[in-house]
């Protein structure tokens, strides 16, 4: 078993989602863009808000509040996108606003809590205490895992 180094740290890009504050490890953003137009995808997950061109590619915007099974946001409501690397595809992760880059010591962060409701439980990879509340680390493979599309009515 390997030996945990004391001194280790990691980055995440701290983001808010509703209330909530929630923790992108940083080595997976690629970029963050203010609201950009958003192209609906037919029969796609619940989750997907559609695509988006970023720089000449083909991105799919994962609208979080749908994500983390939150009420939605108002269309004029403003919001964020990280854009994330998982599998060599691009995903836009549609957030209400973007903080900063956190490097925070690795012996800091503590399991998924239990009482956590099973949705966000799924999608968290542990949670770091910051002053006066708890960022949850988002698991990219598991918020990226959505659900199968909307089947055609027989």
């Amino acid at each position: 078993m390997p030996v945990a180094d004391e001194d280790a740290v990691v980055g995440l890009v701290s983001v808010r989602v509703g209330a909530a504050t929630f923790g992108v490890p940083v080595l997976k953003v690629q970029d963050v863009i203010a609201a950009v137009r958003i192209d609906l995808v037919p029969r796609a997950p619940v989750e997907v808000a559609g695509s988006l061109n970023l720089r000449g590619r083909i991105v799919t915007a994962i609208d979080m509040t749908r994500r983390l099974c939150m009420p939605p946001r108002s269309p004029e409501q403003p919001h964020m996108s990280v854009i994330v690397e998982h599998g060599g595809e691009l995903y836009a992760l549609q957030v209400d606003d973007v903080g900063d880059v956190l490097w925070l010591p690795a012996s800091s962060r503590e399991p998924t809590p239990i009482t956590l409701s099973p949705e966000w439980r799924q999608l968290c990879d542990g949670l770091h205490r910051l002053d006066g509340e708890l960022m949850l680390v988002l698991s990219i493979p598991d918020v990226l895992a959505l659900s199968p599309p909307l089947s055609a009515a027989a």
